[in-house]
């Protein structure tokens, strides 16, 4: 009875990491929402329904195959795998996502919620993500698929983020689900 105990409590304490770590991954830890201030009201109205810690329900699918870009990448790369048949993303919407995180050097996958029944939400623009979203996403239409090759610079820099090495180039494929108003 006992191990069982300690069996269910380890279970819970992966589960809980593993929740926390695909929205710590995403998030720019060293942001400072505090340069939003200037924000005008309609953006601040737009955030608020537009909570990045309330995960949407969403269809679980398959995730896509890692991608090793050759070389170094020193800008952002924006490729469109699919492009979208929907609204067009700005400054400002909240858009809901699938993604996958793999490191450039090795593929090696870091995050990714595409298998999982909850998509991401957040504001474009609002610096509650990687620069290299805010820039990244910036023009994507609903339906679409693209892949960003993200430099340190629009990542986490110097700065190890758990699994994710300091100055690495991250590669993501994300899915634009919707743009929520």
């Amino acid at each position: 009875m006992r191990e069982r105990i300690f069996a269910g409590f380890g279970a819970f304490l992966f589960l809980g990491s593993a929740c926390a770590l695909t929205v710590f991954v995403i998030l720019d830890p060293g942001s400072n929402n505090s340069s939003n201030a200037s924000n005008t009201s309609s953006q601040t109205s737009q955030q608020s329904s537009c909570d990045i810690n309330t995960p949407v329900p969403d269809n679980a699918a398959s995730s896509p195959a890692p991608f090793e870009p050759s070389g170094a990448a020193s800008s952002l790369q924006i490729t469109d795998l699919t492009t979208g048949t929907g609204a067009t993303a700005k400054n400002g919407d909240c858009l809901v996502m699938k993604y996958q995180g793999n490191l450039a050097n090795n593929g090696t996958v870091f995050d990714e919620n595409y298998t999982k029944s909850q998509a991401l939400q957040f504001t474009l623009g609002a610096g509650q993500v990687i620069k290299g979203w805010d820039e990244g996403l910036a023009g994507m239409k609903v339906g679409g698929v693209r892949r960003l090759v993200i430099p340190p610079t629009f990542g986490y820099g110097a700065q190890a983020q758990g699994s994710i090495p300091a100055n690495s180039t991250l590669v993501f494929t994300v899915t634009l689900e919707k743009i929520k108003s």
